[in-house]
């Protein structure tokens, strides 16, 4: 039987309540990867919703906003609040189960924060020397290297790769219990993970956006922890 993996679903400003959405891309990934997709609203009785999961992936989303609300002259474009504290609840739940957890660019973030890690909230303001991380373009990639000895190095291979990525914000800690999994050229942390866990990874790139190899390797690993999960 599949695993039945939870996507929050993301806010978007409408008429009347507004509109939930999410990029089809989740979604597929899970799927090709033999497991079920779930699509989640925010709600509430998030601990009964979290014993229906085998595993939660934290898609890509809005800003996290500075502990002043501002940061000199950026435009932040913040995840609303009911989304935000939905997620947190969700993945608070997710952790306390020990749900496998694939978090992508906001969903690594959310992760980091999840274990009291710091962010860097503004790249290209509070690192002006480093790489361009808000690559335009699908074909557009920059360099990292996974670290040797991570979980991410036994799906992916350690050393050198090439990712796609559009943030322009990141994390500067990862928080206690969450170590370093890959870096880019810069130094920017660009993966993070549980030593501790089956399968927590939380990653700054959009795996579900690569080349199948690549997309299979992380998102087939992550399905096959959720399903090893729910025979156990």
């Amino acid at each position: 039987m599949r695993p039945a993996i939870g996507i929050p679903l993301a806010l978007e400003p409408a008429r009347g309540a507004g509109r939930l959405a999410a990029e089809r891309t989740y979604a597929d990934a899970i799927v090709e990867s033999g497991g079920l997709a779930l699509a989640l609203p925010p709600q509430g009785h998030i601990e009964a919703l979290a014993a229906r999961l085998d595993g939660l992936l934290l898609p890509g989303g809005g800003d996290f906003l500075p502990p002043t609300g501002r940061l000199g002259r950026v435009r932040f474009r913040p995840v609303p609040e009911e989304r935000l504290a939905f997620d947190r609840a969700l993945l608070a739940a997710a952790l306390r189960r020990g749900l496998p957890v694939l978090g992508i660019c906001y969903g690594m973030q959310l992760l980091a924060l999840a274990h009291g890690g710091r962010l860097v909230f503004d790249l290209a303001s509070e690192r002006p020397d480093g790489l361009e991380h808000r690559l335009r373009g699908a074909a557009a990639r920059h360099a990292l290297e996974v670290l040797p000895g991570t979980h991410l190095a036994r799906v992916l291979g350690a050393g050198p790769h090439a990712v796609n990525s559009r943030h322009h914000q990141g994390v500067a800690e990862p928080g206690q219990g969450l170590r370093v999994a890959a870096r880019a050229d810069d130094g920017l942390v660009e993966a993070v993970e549980r030593a501790d866990a089956a399968f927590c990874i939380g990653v700054q790139w959009h795996p579900e956006s690569l080349e199948a190899g690549h997309r299979r390797a992380l998102y087939g690993a992550f399905v096959d922890a959720c399903a090893q999960g729910r025979r156990g």
